[in-house]
């Protein structure tokens, strides 16, 4: 139980809603209890006046009367106490969803190399599922139960000391029967929930696919997976549920037993004449008050379990380590009363405190490998002088997309300083360090919404016009105008409406749109045809113009513009150099241009391992 208080401490904000339902439960309790004593003494009423004796009509309309009074107030504070757990629990998921999203946002790149996106989706939406589920429950219906169970066992003791030690040994015994149950339970949660993950992280990544999933005929296959996956859960569920509904036949049996032995007690001490018939009906009314919660144990403990196990994989997340300088944390909750007013921009930041004199950007003796065995980069040391242009070029894989990376600050390096006008990336503000980049990646990577949302995401709160000023930069104005309802067309998730030249351009205008010092263009023309090269490139030279690039070009006709050429093999620095120095020196470029010239297979095949075209 200890990780869910720990859910509880984490949203310590809403503890006027934990106060409330404490309140309700009281009255709950003590209007639930009111109605057997008020039944109690209408019952000795009622055979007082068989017997010839009593006062008539008035006192048994009195008690009527009290027994309505207490069902209304108990069926007013039901309702009350249920719409505070509904509330409070509603809160809690939307507290522990956004602390989760933002511990998810604060994480490293490395983090999601190691994780199937629906997975991360799944553990989500059932950890959390799972506790506020279980928390809401507990909230609506454990506070009455307890104080109902005390005033239970209380009020027994008073009229027989041997029935109130039989109801108090219930508890322990059902805890201990439990305890019993629940180690095995547990590990064999523990393998469901990774078997569901698979399952959902492989549904999530086969729906984003399923163009290559289908061109491949791979459908049986991937189905077969996934049954695969919940064959599993099946089989250990069979064998978890085997295990948990026999150890609750031995609980609710030794309960069954123990509650025999009350109701002998009840019964030979009434016909003894130690208790009234009202005292029997009392006493009867109380048991079955205690026995009912007793026997919903055993699905409060079940909902406890999975509450248990989920609480453990959120906070399997929630203690990740974040990347250093995270732009966001998981500290401050969520704002729950603003209505749909929008969320107010974030105040910009100061400059970026730039050192005179320093050049754009500085890699010095920087090493790294994305294991920690297997280095990818050694020793790399360049400059790029602000305002030119330098392009990366390597075989595929040589290391031109990790050095991006690496300036981004989405991986750190294992050795070595990076410097962005002069100031060390490790030690300034990763939102700061990424302000100050503009990026576009081979990939687009847009965002399900409208055209004009995605180029907004460049600059938050930009105008229309500015966006259609960027998109004309790009030559993506003209086909934008176009759809159907213009920039605010729906593009679909990751712009599946758009074709790959279009979603480009319209990334190309997105990062015109950010207008950042430090441009980076990761392949930035490889999906587009030679028309649509054509017309971006043009926009990215107007937006280049004055400011510091850095290139991993698709083309050599790219290369040849650019100020100089960093050649990389074998995840060092090979060359640095002017397109013209380098084409005379016979290294790497000097190569590419040669294959360029020659038309054979040989050379064809060769200068595709650069990813290099002419």
């Amino acid at each position: 139980m200890g990780a869910l208080v720990r859910v509880l401490r984490t949203a310590g904000e809403l503890w006027p809603w934990y106060l409330g339902i404490i309140l309700t439960s009281i009255g709950v309790a003590l209007t639930s209890l009111a109605t057997p004593f008020i039944i109690a003494r209408a019952t000795d009423e009622v055979v007082a006046q068989i017997g010839g004796g009593g006062g008539g009509l008035a006192p048994l309309l009195w008690l009527a009367l009290a027994l309505l009074v207490a069902e209304l107030l108990n069926t007013v504070l039901t309702n009350l106490g249920g719409y505070l757990g509904d509330t409070m629990a509603m809160r809690l998921r939307a507290i522990l969803s956004s602390r989760y999203f933002a511990k998810l946002l604060s994480l490293p790149q490395r983090y999601f190399d190691n994780q199937l996106t629906g997975a991360v989706i799944n553990r989500l939406q059932r950890s959390i599922s799972e506790v506020t589920q279980f928390l809401q429950m507990f909230a609506n219906s454990f506070f009455p139960t307890l104080i109902t169970v005390i005033a239970v066992v209380a009020i027994s003791a008073f009229y027989s000391w041997p029935l109130a030690v039989l109801l108090v040994l219930i508890y322990p015994l059902f805890t201990w029967l439990t305890a019993l149950t629940s180690k095995r339970w547990q590990r064999l949660e523990a393998v469901k929930n990774t078997e569901l993950d698979a399952a959902g992280g492989r549904f999530a990544e086969v729906v984003g696919q399923i163009k290559v999933v289908k061109s491949f005929v791979r459908e049986r296959s991937e189905l077969d997976a996934f049954d695969g996956h919940y064959r599993r859960v099946v089989a250990t569920t069979t064998e978890q549920s085997r295990w948990w509904h026999s150890m609750d036949i031995l609980r609710r049996g030794s309960l069954n037993v123990i509650f025999f032995g009350i109701y002998l007690i009840v019964f030979a001490r009434t016909a003894q004449g130690a208790f009234s018939i009202g005292d029997m009906v009392l006493l009867l009314q109380l048991v079955a008050m205690a026995r009912t919660p007793v026997m919903m144990m055993s699905f409060l403990v079940d909902s406890s379990q999975h509450a248990i196990a989920g609480s453990a994989s959120y906070f399997e997340v929630m203690d990740a380590e974040p990347e250093p300088h995270a732009a966001v944390s998981a500290v401050a909750s969520p704002r729950l009363d603003g209505g749909d007013e929008p969320p107010a921009e974030p105040e910009p930041s100061p400059a970026w405190p730039a050192v005179p004199g320093a050049p754009a950007i500085a890699f010095r003796d920087v090493s790294f490998g994305y294991d920690a065995d297997e280095e990818v980069l050694h020793g790399i040391s360049f400059e790029v002088g602000r305002g030119e242009k330098v392009a990366l070029v390597s075989e595929s894989g040589g290391g031109k997309t990790t050095l991006v990376n690496l300036l981004l600050g989405l991986y750190r390096p294992d050795a070595g300083e990076i410097d962005l006008a002069g100031v060390d990336t490790a030690e300034a503000p990763l939102a700061d360090v990424r302000r100050e980049i503009g990026v576009v990646f081979q990939d687009a990577s847009l965002f399900s919404g409208t055209v004009a949302e995605n180029l907004s995401y460049g600059r938050p709160g930009a105008s229309a016009g500015e966006l259609e000023a960027a998109a004309s930069r790009a030559h993506a104005h003209e086909f934008v105008a176009r759809l159907g309802q213009g920039y605010d067309t729906l593009i679909g998730e990751r712009g599946v409406r758009l074709s790959g030249g279009q979603k480009q351009r319209i990334a190309v205008a997105r990062a015109m749109l950010k207008d950042a010092p430090v441009l980076v263009l990761d392949e930035a023309t490889s999906a587009l045809d030679s028309r649509s090269e054509r017309l971006v490139q043009a926009g990215l030279e107007d937006l280049m113009a004055d400011r510091t690039s850095l290139i991993i070009a698709h083309r050599l006709s790219t290369i040849s513009s650019v100020d100089r050429i960093i050649t990389l093999k074998d995840g060092r620095i090979d060359e640095i150099g002017t397109p013209d120095e380098l084409a005379a020196s016979g290294g790497i470029y000097a190569e590419l241009l040669a294959l360029q010239a020659s038309s054979t297979r040989r050379s064809r095949k060769k200068l595709a391992t650069y990813d290099i075209t002419g």
